[in-house]
């Protein structure tokens, strides 16, 4: 019986629906990005009020607090998901017959990187600023390096697993750790202050671009 494998033909969709979706990603990241840079004032004020009443939640719990800290710094933070995609790129290497995919996703997740760093020297958006913080970060805001990363790696790692051909329970569990992950490291860094929610949505939107570039790119390499 044949098995599937990572360099198979790919299934649907086809990367005419990866270039519409990286379409519609592009368009809205960009807007998105329009407004942060223009400080558009509705925008700052939602920021504001969410960051302020969720620092308050922050400060009156500080165990939860602290498992965020934990969850943010070591099992979320972007060296961690880094080091999971270079795990898996050796692993293709080691198969041989996957290496374009290896120089593939190595090449996604690096170029992520750089576009991320480029953004928030460009935007230059100022963290949020607490008289008794929780946590601290530095460099520029926008965007969150922790939502991009980890929606760039696992939104990747999973579109090879679904097209490597995996059982429906490893598919369901990997789906869930996923979501869990992207949404959670995006809550952790709002919940602890060191980014304004529209740096998360900006991370979770590019980190989303960024997977449906890969794809397309795949998709017309592999075709």
């Amino acid at each position: 019986m044949h098995t599937p494998t990572l360099d198979a033909p790919p299934r649907p969709p086809t990367h005419r629906t990866a270039a519409r979706s990286a379409g519609v990603l592009a368009v809205c990241s960009l807007l998105l990005l329009v407004l942060v840079a223009a400080r558009w004032r509705p925008l700052i004020v939602v920021d504001g009020d969410v960051s302020r009443t969720t620092h308050r939640w922050a400060v009156g719990e500080p165990g939860i607090t602290q498992v965020c800290r934990v969850l943010t710094d070591w099992v979320w933070d972007p060296w961690t998901m880094r080091l999971l995609c270079a795990v898996v790129v050796v692993w293709l290497i080691w198969r041989r017959a996957a290496r374009w995919t290896a120089l593939w996703l190595g090449a996604s997740v690096a170029l992520s990187t750089l576009l991320q760093q480029s953004l928030k020297a460009a935007v230059g958006r100022p963290r949020p600023v607490f008289p008794d913080p929780v946590d601290s970060a530095h460099y520029a805001a926008f965007p969150s390096g922790h939502a991009m990363t980890a929606t760039v790696v696992l939104g990747l790692l999973l579109w090879l697993l679904h097209r490597g051909g995996v059982t429906r329970a490893v598919w369901h569990t990997a789906v869930a750790v996923a979501v869990v992950s992207v949404a959670g490291v995006g809550l952790t860094r709002v919940w602890l202050g060191v980014h304004w929610p529209t740096d998360v949505l900006g991370g979770w939107l590019l980190g989303a671009l960024v997977v449906s570039l890969a794809v397309w790119v795949y998709r017309l390499r592999r075709p």
